[in-house]
């Protein structure tokens, strides 16, 4: 019994130590993007998307700029495969505060929807493959880059509000939730990376195109292990689906 009184003391001890060494910091950012997906036959398919995101105080300068585009197989209507390639260039900041820092990313999805009269579900898996450039010091990056893997799991609700659902000038409701874990030899304190979090709505332009528009919570663990960042982000973006099969 002491020796189980022991090792709870100890394990106690070191769960508040830990706890006291903990940091989270508190930031406000802007994100804006365009996702287009289009048709082109039966099976082939594209995704494209180009996003720009803030550092801090919603508007004071800028943290990452992000261009996606994938080749994409069509199992069938409602799911399909993508492959494709990201290059994501990250701003001066912490360890490279006067040089960008370029990062490169082979990925890969599955992503399959239901579609009810009056709610629309979407989910995918994605995994990637992240080639982050070497930083020499605050003014020079180094030779090579750090690899590591990713995998994203992304879940997304959308239900009308009011009598028309998802027709052109009508709105709904949006409820989305992104988990990322990183793996890999590069990887060793930070295997949770984050969690997205967004509440918003859509507006229908037409019925290949709307404006999401909302509040989204990104919790991130960083590469320390004891250091977090709670982001809170204005979202803006805007979706166009474009089907060019002949009818």
């Amino acid at each position: 019994m002491k020796r189980i009184l022991i090792c709870i003391f100890i394990f106690l001890e070191a769960g508040t130590l830990g706890a006291q060494t903990k940091t989270t910091t508190q930031v406000n950012q802007v994100w804006l993007g365009y996702f287009n997906q289009t048709r082109f036959s039966k099976r082939w398919g594209m995704w494209a998307d180009i996003q720009l995101r803030t550092k801090e105080n919603f508007f004071d300068n800028l943290s990452q700029s992000l261009n996606r585009v994938g080749l994409t197989y069509y199992l069938t209507d409602n799911t399909k495969l993508t492959l494709g390639y990201a290059f994501i260039n990250h701003f001066p900041g912490n360890n490279h505060a006067n040089v960008s820092r370029p990062e490169h990313r082979i990925w890969q999805q599955i992503q399959w929807q239901n579609k009810y009269p009056r709610l629309r579900l979407m989910q995918w898996f994605r995994l990637e493959e992240k080639f982050m450039r070497k930083v020499l010091n605050n003014d020079n990056l180094a030779d090579g880059y750090n690899y590591s893997w990713k995998l994203r799991y992304n879940f997304l609700l959308n239900t009308p509000l009011g009598r028309k659902a998802f027709t052109p000038g009508s709105l709904s409701f949006v409820l989305n939730d992104e988990v990322h874990i990183n793996f890999g030899k590069e990887i060793v304190y930070n295997y949770f990376d984050q969690n997205r979090f967004f509440v918003g709505f859509n507006y229908h332009n037409s019925a290949s195109d709307n404006i999401q528009f909302g509040y989204m919570n990104l919790f991130q663990q960083l590469a320390a292990g004891n250091s977090y960042r709670s982001i809170h982000t204005a979202r803006i973006a805007y979706f166009h689906n474009l089907d060019l099969r002949k009818k």
